[in-house]
């Protein structure tokens, strides 16, 4: 019987699965999960189950039959060692090997530390389940809060702490908060957004040193030498995709496993979602996107092309990300020099909508509470400027 392998279970993993049997496959497919906990949702991690709204029951991804119903294989709290290109075998970490006819790998990410990061109570990183539960439980008992790093998902844990009563402070050694992801105008509202909420800001420091007392953080100490007092510090400087499993495969690896334009790994191998680093094929480049919708849409693409489709994953990115009473939503890729014009609202009313643009063509749209408008403005992604001037009409 033809198997097919698919090595992680999160939205991706679990997409091509159902991708698979939906697109009328009837061989057998073998899902391999090194989580403790069945598929769940990622992005209420760092709001929801951080603040309490949520709890972890509310974060299926499918029911509890799925796999059964669907004849799926799935390993649950087994990780895969390493991958056998010879004999087409994943080798799990028991290992025993799984022989397969195709493979779609969905292993996704993992934090990446601070380079002198110490091993201590009290420290966090975000990805799981249980990682949000487990830094719940401290800021529940904290007072002072430091988060390392203001991309999305420290913006959103420090707006949580501060939610949950804790003076939080926040470090990123860039100087304006998600700089690269909203360019300078955004980042400068963001930044006023939280200094507002009560969120205190250090921009262009990074952490010097940690102090601690009895194997627990107590402080930190910034480059330029100030001093924070910290009962919970959460390092949020990116992230490393999950390939170290992959590393003797023969597979190339940059950054991600390197796909052609259909998810294409190597004959009779795919991969999809956060690991998955693919040529785009209207703009002639590679690119990892690390977001939820995007994973579901390429493990569909991935699994159908697996069964013989040619369909080129040609997505236009998009993320969204909430933190306090805020919605940003992008469309596009923001460019650090891309020129900014507003076209409804304003930056003062904190509710806008923005079209981003270089060498005359629209490259993003941003919206900030304001997602309707933001949505049917993505079509404007790629067009030249001057055929869609006047921009102030764009969103109305």
């Amino acid at each position: 019987m033809r198997r097919i392998v698919i090595v992680g279970a999160a939205v991706a993993g679990l997409t091509a699965a159902e991708t698979l049997r939906d697109e009328g496959f009837t061989g057998a497919i073998t899902l391999v999960d090194g989580e403790r906990h069945a598929a769940y949702d990622r992005p209420p991690l760092s709001k929801q189950v951080l603040s309490g709204r949520m709890q972890r029951s509310d974060l299926a991804l499918k029911p509890a039959d799925f796999c059964a119903s669907h004849c799926i294989e799935h390993r649950l709290g087994v990780r895969a060692q390493r991958l056998d290109m010879q004999t087409r075998a994943v080798v799990l970490e028991t290992g025993e090997r799984l022989r397969f006819d195709e493979l779609i790998i969905a292993t996704g990410l993992r934090p990446k530390p601070l380079s002198d990061q110490p091993r201590l109570s009290g420290i966090h990183m975000l990805r799981t389940l249980d990682d949000a539960e487990a830094l719940r439980a401290d800021l529940l008992q904290a007072r002072r809060v430091a988060v390392v790093g203001a991309g999305f998902l420290g913006s959103e844990i420090a707006a949580t702490a501060r939610e949950l009563g804790a003076h939080a402070t926040l470090v990123d050694a860039l100087e304006l908060p998600m700089l690269r992801q909203v360019g300078r105008d955004v980042a400068s509202v963001i930044l006023r957004t939280h200094r507002e909420r009560g969120v205190h800001v250090r921009t262009g420091r990074v952490v010097a040193e940690f102090h601690h007392q009895h194997e627990r953080v107590k402080s930190l100490t910034l480059d330029d030498g100030e001093h924070l007092d910290a009962d919970v510090v959460v390092v949020a400087v990116g992230s490393i995709p999950n390939t170290e499993w992959l590393e003797d495969s023969g597979l190339t690896l940059d950054d991600g496993v390197l796909c052609d334009a259909y998810c294409r790994a190597a004959d009779g191998v795919y991969a999809a979602g956060d690991v998955a680093r693919w040529r785009h094929p209207r703009w002639g480049i590679s690119l990892r996107l690390e977001h939820r919708v995007h994973a579901a849409e390429q493990a569909m693409v991935a699994a159908r092309n697996l069964l013989g489709a040619a369909i080129p994953f040609d997505p236009l990115p998009y993320f969204w990300t909430d933190f306090h009473d805020v919605k940003v939503q992008v469309f596009g890729r923001i460019g650090l020099h891309d020129a900014m014009t507003v076209t409804s609202g304003d930056l003062a009313a904190r509710s806008f909508t923005a079209v981003y643009e270089h060498a005359g063509v629209i490259t993003a749209v941003l919206g900030w509470n304001a997602a309707r408008a933001v949505r049917r403005m993505s079509a404007l992604v790629g067009q030249p400027v001057d055929a869609v001037k006047p921009l102030a009409a764009i969103a109305a």
